[in-house]
């Protein structure tokens, strides 16, 4: 694994150890990243389910200012300091071993609002209309911000929150698809 594009671009990162992550593989990533950058001009992210960090630690390197890197795995959470202190980003982040339910109620209770949420938990684990109506009602979001959802293709986005909306939508193989939430108010053409 290695960050693609930025001030990080080329640097290796490890991968998590084991067969419970399935890490963004590097076209998919790239084209993830192209839809909604492909660089930033600061911001913050959030890596709910971040296994190595690889996605945040993409982010950082094309221009977020900073990343909060989510776990309950504690192989994950080992990886992840090591790819930031690779990248000398410790100062930048903030990694946590914790379920991604509890640490939305946590996040909310700091008052954190991210311009970029990453979703990409096993699939057919996790509910996603349950972990994106904890994300809507916790409102962690900024306005336009982004909630990134990598899923099975098989799976329906089904969205009840009128403040967000499908903003993009790819489907790369019979594996993987994206879709990107907006917040906000739909622009009509």
């Amino acid at each position: 694994m290695r960050i693609i594009a930025g001030k990080f671009k080329g640097n290796r990162i490890q991968a998590v150890p084991n067969q419970l992550t399935r890490p963004t593989g590097d076209k998919i990533k790239e084209s993830l990243f192209q839809m909604i950058g492909p660089f930033f001009d600061g911001g913050q992210c959030l890596d709910l389910f971040a296994g190595s960090g690889g996605l945040a630690l993409e982010a950082m390197s094309r221009g977020v200012d900073y990343a909060v890197l989510v776990d309950k795995q504690a192989k994950a959470i080992s990886v992840i300091h090591q790819n930031v202190q690779q990248l000398h980003v410790e100062e930048s982040t903030e990694i946590y071993r914790n379920d991604a339910f509890r640490a939305i109620k946590a996040l909310q209770k700091r008052k954190m609002l991210f311009d970029i949420i990453f979703l990409d938990p096993p699939y057919h684990k996790v509910s996603y209309d349950k972990l994106l109506e904890s994300i809507f009602s916790a409102d962690i979001v900024k306005e336009d911000g982004l909630v990134i959802c990598e899923h099975d293709p098989a799976v329906a986005m089904s969205l009840s929150n009128h403040c967000y909306h499908v903003w993009k939508q790819e489907i790369y193989n019979h594996t993987t698809a994206i879709t990107i939430l907006k917040k906000g108010a739909k622009a009509h053409d």
